[in-house]
């Protein structure tokens, strides 16, 4: 993670911009969590043998374990500034959301994160939209593409 701080004024000119994470393993044992968190409990997600039976070979990943893997996969992009002054940056909601590949159990993933737009909304409230891209590594589809917004509080 690089220490480097920007104002919110000059990441308004990265719009366009792509940064990229490091790779994350999505394991059994995050899959069963996440199942025990939201009460989804389909066997195609936490029984390896029945799912071992359908077409995806073996368990997968929530869609929305994968969606959730944001705030995980933001964090772990090499050398991503800190926005100065910030207070606090909250979730607001998603314009498009795909699950297009499923994730496999013990698979890795990362994220590409492209900055499509920033406003200010009001004074010390600004609202972000960025493409969201969940890659698995050595797959040629994603696993999902996801535009998503968020609230910058400076």
């Amino acid at each position: 993670m690089s220490n480097d701080t920007i104002s919110i004024n000059e990441l308004a000119t990265q719009i366009g911009q792509e940064r990229v994470s490091d790779w994350v393993e999505v394991s059994q044992e995050m899959i069963d969590k996440f199942a025990d968190a939201t009460g989804d409990h389909q066997f195609i997600h936490v029984n390896p043998q029945m799912a071992a039976m359908t077409p995806f070979g073996g368990t997968i990943a929530h869609g929305f374990l994968t969606l959730s893997l944001m705030p995980l996969l933001s964090s772990k992009v090499p050398d991503q500034p800190k926005i100065e002054g910030v207070k606090m940056g909250v979730n607001y909601g998603g314009n498009k959301v795909r699950f297009i590949t499923p994730v496999r159990s013990g698979k890795r993933v990362r994220g590409r994160f492209k900055l499509m737009e920033l406003i200010e909304k009001r004074p010390g409230q600004w609202q972000q939209t960025n493409e969201f891209t969940v890659e698995i590594e050595g797959e040629d589809k994603p696993a999902l593409i996801a535009e998503w917004i968020s609230q910058i509080f400076v």
